[in-house]
């Protein structure tokens, strides 16, 4: 396997490492707000929150839905601190609405995935799933080790590289 090859593979496997994805929104006031939600993703990247409407990273969203996400390296894990691997896509929210198709598609994964919490969640009317939809993003493995992403399907790595911060393939 080439170089290449293998950071595509950890890339595809990185988000299953975590539990959970970092959101980083901003009020109609423009306050930033940083939070955390589990989540589960499809196929084509899309990442899905099962958020409460009560918290200020779901207001914000409502007011502006451009969200930053970050999924990153356990600090245990991790052996250097300054250079954790994570990886960050900008995205869209979109509601879900509750007892869709869809909706009860997501939710039946993140019944998977987190178990009989989310029959709890489920019963509980301010809960909602946004569709956060990635447009581009970063992967970074380490110092000098950082890749954009982009493409129709997000599986396109182009290393970072130099002062310029200009993206070679």
């Amino acid at each position: 396997m080439s170089q290449l090859e293998n950071i595509q593979a950890e890339y595809e496997k990185f988000t299953e490492e975590v539990e959970s994805v970092i959101i980083s929104t901003v009020s109609a006031q423009a306050i930033p707000n940083a939070s955390y939600s589990p989540f589960v993703m499809d196929d084509s990247k899309n990442i899905y929150i099962y958020v409460s409407g009560l918290s200020t990273h779901t207001k914000n969203i409502y007011a502006n839905p451009h969200v930053s996400v970050l999924f990153i390296e356990d600090e245990a894990k991790s052996n250097l601190i300054f250079a954790r691997r994570r990886l960050s896509f900008d995205c869209t929210a979109t509601l879900i609405e509750r007892e869709t198709d869809k909706w009860n598609q997501i939710v039946e994964q993140f019944q998977g995935r987190f178990g009989q919490i989310i029959e709890v969640l489920r019963g509980l009317s301010d809960f909602r799933i946004f569709q956060l939809t990635p447009s581009e993003g970063r992967f970074i493995l380490g110092f000098g080790n950082a890749y954009h992403i982009s493409g129709n399907d997000l599986n396109q790595l182009v290393q970072i590289t130099g002062d310029s911060n200009k993206k070679q393939e």
